[in-house]
């Protein structure tokens, strides 16, 4: 199971808000993964929920509402000591995010926080 030891570490802004209820409202419950690989970078995932299998290393970062927010074990190693915010900006999501193709992407911003 998931180490959920980092909850309220993550929040989003009301446009990453307003897009979430967006997707959820075509696809129903969903969920993020920011894993950091080469490819998403600082951009969160955003899949169905039960469509990605959450790895046992993963990290349970924090909720968006009802929507869960993993970060794979590495990354949470290097982003530890800081609270990330879901933001959404113009331009196109991974190709296998449900933000993609919507004009708008997600994507992560951080703040250093008190350890």
């Amino acid at each position: 199971m998931a180490d959920n030891a980092s909850l309220g570490k993550v929040s989003a802004t009301p446009q990453a808000i307003s897009l979430l209820d967006a997707i959820i409202a075509d696809h129903g419950p969903v969920m993020f993964h920011q894993s950091g690989g080469c490819c998403d970078g600082s951009s969160p995932m955003c899949y169905p929920r039960g469509d990605f299998v959450v790895g046992e290393r993963d990290v349970l970062l924090g909720l968006i509402g009802e929507t869960p927010f993993y970060i794979s074990a590495s990354q949470y190693e290097v982003w530890k000591h800081t609270d990330l915010i879901i933001d959404v900006i113009p331009g196109r999501g991974g190709m296998f995010s449900l933000d993609n193709g919507r004009e708008l992407r997600f994507l992560t911003r951080s703040e250093i926080c008190a350890i």
